[in-house]
C-alpha cells in the first residue's frame, strides 16, 4: 500500500505529541476533524493530529462498490469475515506514519493510535504490533479482528487501551466491543471499557472520556504505563 494521504491539524507550533486517528468505512480523514477543538489535552500542549484517508477499495458487503476502506469486508456475521491481508497492509501504513512522526522528533511514548469502526480494527493491529512503546490506543465502536493472529509486541504489553462502544450500535454490536476487552484481558492487557447510550457514532460523553484518557497517557498518569510512578 502506498503512503497514506492525511489531513494534518496542529494545535500549536513544534508539536510534542501526535495522535493518529483512523476513520470508518466509507468516510475520510475529515470525519473526526470537528472533534479536535473539543479536546482539552490538546490545548495544554501542542499536538499534531493525523487523520489518514483510506484508499478506495471494492467492498463485498456493499455489492463490490468502491469506497474508502481499510480492508474488504466479506460478510457481516458476528465473526466479521474480512480480508486480513488488506487489514495488515493498512496497519503497516499506519506504522509508517508513526515512523514519520518519530523522524520529526516525536518520541513514540508521545504517540497515540486509534480509530473508529473499521479504523479501530486496524488500530488494534498497528498499535499492538508496533516495535516501540506507544502512548496509548483508543478503539471506538469496533472489534479486535486479528486477535488470533496479530504479532504482538512485548514492549507494548502495558499499552494503555481505551475501548468505547454504543449500547445500541446496529452496525457493530456491543458484544464485539465487549469480546475485544475479554480477549485483551486474556492476553495480559488492562483495557478500560466505556459504554454509551448511542448507536454507531461518537457522543460528547465519549469525547470527554477520551480526552481524559489521552491526558493521562501523555502525562504519564496511566497506571499500567511502563514509565508511570510506582
Amino acid at each position: 500500500m502506498p503512503s497514506l494521504e492525511s489531513l494534518i491539524i496542529e494545535t500549536g507550533p513544534n508539536p510534542e505529541a501526535s495522535v493518529i486517528w483512523l476513520h470508518g468505512l466509507g468516510a475520510n480523514g475529515h470525519d473526526f476533524e470537528p472533534v479536535v477543538p473539543e479536546l482539552a489535552f490538546a490545548k495544554k500542549r501542542a499536538v499534531r493530529f493525523i487523520f489518514p484517508h483510506a484508499p478506495d477499495l471494492p467492498v463485498t458487503i456493499n455489492g463490490g462498490m468502491r469506497m474508502p476502506a481499510w480492508y474488504d469486508i466479506l460478510a457481516l456475521n458476528i465473526d466479521r469475515q474480512l480480508d486480513e491481508k488488506q487489514l495488515r497492509a493498512s496497519a503497516q501504513a499506519v506504522a509508517e506514519l508513526v515512523d514519520q512522526e518519530r523522524e520529526k522528533g516525536i518520541a513514540p511514548e508521545n504517540i497515540l493510535v486509534g480509530g473508529f469502526s473499521q479504523g479501530g480494527a486496524v488500530a488494534y493491529e498497528a498499535a499492538l504490533s508496533y516495535p516501540a512503546p506507544l502512548a496509548g490506543l483508543f478503539a471506538l465502536s469496533t472489534y479486535y479482528a486479528t486477535a488470533d493472529s496479530v504479532q504482538r509486541s512485548e514492549v507494548n504489553q502495558n499499552l494503555p487501551i481505551f475501548v468505547g462502544h454504543g449500547s445500541h450500535d446496529p452496525m457493530v454490536p456491543e458484544a464485539l466491543g465487549q469480546r475485544a476487552v475479554e480477549v485483551l484481558q486474556a492476553q495480559g492487557y488492562a483495557p478500560e471499557y466505556h459504554r454509551y447510550g448511542m448507536e454507531h457514532s461518537l457522543c460528547l460523553e465519549e469525547i470527554r472520556d477520551m480526552d481524559a484518557f489521552c491526558e493521562r497517557c501523555l502525562s504519564g498518569e496511566c497506571p499500567h504505563r511502563v514509565d508511570s510512578p510506582g
